[in-house]
């Protein structure tokens, strides 16, 4: 169709406006079909947004009467892998809702599919296309507060889902922090190598599962990443993205609601060293959240390169839910090995 790139999406559930309104911007994409096994999500879909569409009940029906360059996947976790193989043995590139997988195994299947495909395989981690994030990267990592030490994420939000969410086992972890795990490695240039996880379910939680926990990484560098989260804690919610702390050798740096602010020391010598305080305005990167992630990964379909979200380089981040997932389990610190 003159030229386009022609896309099938799998599910038409809650996630996938976002990606829709993101697609609704381009004149490079076109949806040809949507896999759904309740057709009437489906058909909503197609007509909320005027797409030239069909329905399809399997993957394998869609790709052989599509034949579609790419694949959007907003399926069910526990799809991902499956789905993933079967697109990229089709021939075609697959963008994928997080997290990659269930487990690393499937990640290395996916990964190995992929190479052996010629194709690209990425994943939706938007936060990495927020014009506060590389504001924030820039102050921990530019030499503002001197050598990163520690950095920290706190995540509170009372989100009242419904459906799979609310019967998930490691919900929070397993669903969630994969993106504040992601952003730490973007925000620090740092890998894992360690977590200690401890999991919970409070007292009124709407969750089945686990729905806080409290994780503490080492990090290639010596630095040390906390998270602290909850996924039903009514009131005085952080942003989605998490309120953030920074801590080098020469000053601290936060990213809140407010944006990047921090203080570096200017002189030393007595009880307290005084400080500077310093202000880091959001970085212009184009397109942001979905529509970034969406843009990256297109642009290196259609031109060549590597997408920022690779499979091969969010296996590491995937694997910090892994191990924490194992050490709230076990209740001992997990070495996360390399993957």
């Amino acid at each position: 169709m003159d030229g386009k790139l022609n896309a099938v999406m799998i599910g038409a559930g809650g996630i996938t406006p976002v990606w829709l309104d993101a697609l609704a911007e381009r004149s490079d994409v076109f949806i040809s079909g949507i896999v759904e096994l309740v057709p009437e999500k489906a058909e909503q879909r197609i007509r909320e947004y005027s797409l030239n569409a069909r329905c399809f009940g399997s993957l394998s029906e869609a790709l052989q009467t599509c034949r579609p360059d790419i694949v959007f996947d907003c399926s069910l976790p526990s799809a991902h892998c499956r789905n993933a193989v079967e697109a990229l043995s089709f021939g075609c590139h697959v963008l994928s809702e997080k997290p990659v997988a269930e487990t690393s195994a499937d990640v290395r299947r996916i990964i190995a599919a992929a190479e052996k495909a010629g194709r690209i395989h990425a994943v939706m981690q938007n936060r990495r296309y927020l014009s506060g994030i590389c504001a924030y990267r820039n102050a921990v990592c530019g030499g503002d507060i001197g050598q990163l030490t520690t950095l920290n994420a706190d995540f509170y939000i009372g989100a009242h889902f419904g459906g799979f969410r609310d019967v998930m086992r490691h919900v929070l972890l397993v669903d969630m922090a994969i993106h504040t795990f992601d952003q730490a490695r973007f925000i620090s240039g740092c890998n894992p190598v360690s977590v200690y996880c401890r999991e919970w379910n409070p007292p009124g939680s709407w969750y089945r599962g686990e729905a806080s926990a409290i994780a503490i990484f080492e990090m290639t560098g010596g630095v040390v990443f906390c998270y602290r989260g909850s996924w039903c804690a009514e009131g005085c919610s952080t942003p989605w993205e998490c309120d953030w702390r920074a801590v080098g050798t020469q000053g601290s740096v936060c990213w809140t609601r407010d944006g990047v602010r921090g203080e570096k020391v200017v002189r030393t010598g007595s009880f307290f060293s005084e400080m500077e305080p310093f202000v880091r305005e959001p970085c212009r990167i184009g397109p942001e959240w979905h529509a970034g992630c969406i843009d990256e990964f297109i642009n290196c379909v259609k031109r060549g390169g590597v997408p920022q979200t690779v499979c091969t380089d969010n296996i590491l981040s995937f694997s910090m839910v892994e191990a924490a997932v194992k050490s709230a389990e076990s209740g001992m610190k997990e070495v996360i090995a390399e993957l």
